[in-house]
């Protein structure tokens, strides 16, 4: 794939449209799922797949490949349609989110995914320690891959997930790059008002981390943090990005109640009315008609 100099911000900003648009039509299809989330992260999965990691859809198994990994596997909707935009299996197939015998299960089971997954995910706080692994692996062999991680700002709670940051500030592993999707919401309300993560910025300083702040849903200011992470030679690099719960949907914006849930056609007709219509991609056909 193209590297994030050569890739067009536009294009990814088309790209993370798109996202948002499949999101809601998948989540529709399933009848229920996690679109705040999901929503919230579209130009963080479309920069990572169009442009920023080195993979090939062709190629899925190449050692010297970048490793993503989902952290809170839940807002899985925008990692499979970034996956299907980028070429790793047909976008129609997002029509069959979460259904029985399925292959996009409602959190990533590589079971069902073994060349597109990397590890499953779901439960919190567990996805840096896969990408730590990776990391010490990819040093042993001497390799470029780079490690990219996402969890959100209420997985920030969670223990487990301080001890991977320790480990990876102590070990130096620069080869780690993580995404922490900050909307400041979680599925039970405000982040502070159930457990307080702040002064985020400077714990992870003290945990050896080189630290970004950005807002989330600004290419060229993410591209600009990835240049950033890829730069620093004495630390791992956590990128703070600001991000809006349910993005792009009036109704769903900053509103913990949109972690997760039901979503009716009638609801996903008024999101896609918000969003605007599909440019430089053609929406994935649904049996008995398109919507």
């Amino acid at each position: 794939m193209p590297s994030a100099t050569t890739v067009s911000a536009d294009d990814i900003r088309d790209l993370a449209h798109q996202i948002r648009r499949d999101v809601v039509r998948s989540i529709a299809c399933a009848g229920a799922g996690h679109p705040g989330g999901a929503l919230g992260g579209a130009e963080i999965f479309a920069m990572l797949y169009s442009g920023v990691m080195n993979h090939d859809p062709g190629n899925p198994k190449n050692p010297q490949r970048d490793r993503f990994v989902l952290s809170n596997g839940h807002i899985c909707a925008g990692f499979y349609a970034a996956l299907a935009r980028s070429g790793y299996f047909p976008p129609d197939e997002l029509a069959t989110l979460r259904k029985i015998n399925g292959h996009l299960q409602g959190h990533p089971a590589r079971a069902h995914m073994p060349d597109t997954v990397e590890t499953s995910s779901g439960p919190l706080g567990q996805g840096l320690s896969v990408c730590n692994g990776l990391a010490f692996a990819a040093r042993l062999d001497n390799s470029p891959a780079r490690m990219y991680c996402f969890v959100g700002d209420g997985e920030m709670q969670e223990g487990q997930l301080w001890e991977a940051l320790m480990t990876a500030g102590h070990h130096k592993l620069t080869n780690v790059t993580l995404f922490i999707s900050y909307n400041a919401l979680q599925i039970d309300g405000e982040v502070d008002k159930v457990k307080k993560v702040e002064p985020l910025a400077d714990k992870l300083r003290a945990f050896h981390w080189n630290v970004v702040d950005v807002d989330g849903h600004d290419v060229d200011a993410l591209l600009a943090a990835v240049d950033t992470a890829k730069q620093t030679t004495d630390r791992p690099t956590a990128i703070i990005a600001r991000t809006v719960m349910g993005k792009g949907v009036p109704y769903m914006e900053d509103k913990a109640a949109w972690h997760g849930g039901k979503l009716s056609w009638d609801q996903a007709n008024e999101a896609l009315e918000a969003l605007g219509p599909a440019r430089n991609y053609t929406d994935f056909a649904i049996e008995g008609g398109t919507k």
